[in-house]
């Protein structure tokens, strides 16, 4: 049986003045799969997600999410995408329980904020404040917010940048759980390597507004292997990492 595709991008383009930050981007995303848009700075990850989402005008080009046209019914597209970005703003003066309901009178749902909360490893913090939370708790307060409206696709936009090796594998986990236990599809942007390695079903490699390559991380090492590519020497089996966290445990900390 053929994947299904939740999202078909065709021949995508942005440009700000002479720059073409997005020029003839295509590819399809399938259904419960996790898919990364790798890429050095500047090369067009961000401005692509933010125009699939429907947060940045299009130029030229179709994006459909569940056969929905993003430019054309925008509206209907945000009931069923939940977005988390590199970095989110919060009413100050409110919990996150407070928080998550107030997102589910958005979607005109009435929620269960606990249930969200605990989904994402934020038992005990229901009464908190975002600025009481840490980097790590902060991202996963994100990505509850963005569930709010149990999207069929979700969107995320650097999820580990800056966390400590702890929250970071933690993270891992919760991307793995949702789309595996949720059923949902997971399109994501990251610059670690090994996070994409990892986490991702497909990687797309971007750079200068363009994809250069879609295919598996396997098949993706597979063929630079078949080029004479020879790998550096690991003088060890197990990474630095692995050490920090054997010597300091996983638990999250707060």
């Amino acid at each position: 049986m053929a994947n299904k595709s939740i999202i078909t991008v065709q021949d995508l383009r942005k440009t700000y003045g002479d720059l073409k930050a997005v020029d003839g981007v295509s590819f399809e995303v399938y259904e419960n799969e996790i898919f990364g848009i790798l890429g050095p700075n500047g090369a067009g990850k961000t401005t692509t997600l933010e125009m699939i989402e429907g947060l940045k005008q299009i130029d030229e080009g179709i994006v459909e999410i569940d056969g929905i046209n993003v430019a054309q019914k925008p509206e209907a597209v945000k009931k069923i995408v939940g977005i988390q970005l590199q970095s989110s703003a919060y009413f100050e003066y409110l919990n996150i329980t407070e928080l998550l309901d107030l997102f589910g009178t958005f979607y005109k749902r009435k929620i269960d904020a606990k249930d969200l909360i605990d989904k994402v490893n934020l038992e005990g913090k229901e009464k908190s404040y975002v600025k009481q939370l840490s980097g790590g708790q902060q991202q996963r307060m994100s990505i509850a917010s963005s569930l709010v409206n149990d999207p069929k696709v979700l969107f995320l936009d650097e999820p580990t940048t800056g966390l400590d090796p702890q929250a970071r594998r933690s993270l891992w986990d919760l991307i793995e759980e949702i789309r595996n236990t949720d059923k949902k599809t997971i399109v994501l942007t990251t610059h670690y390597m090994d996070e994409a390695e990892q986490l991702c079903d497909r990687v797309a490699i971007m750079d200068d507004g363009k994809i250069i390559t879609i295919d598996t991380p396997a098949n993706l090492i597979k063929n630079l292997l078949s080029k004479g590519f020879k790998p550096r020497k690991r003088k060890f089996e197990a990474t630095l990492e692995d050490v920090f966290l054997d010597l300091t445990g996983k638990k999250l900390r707060d």
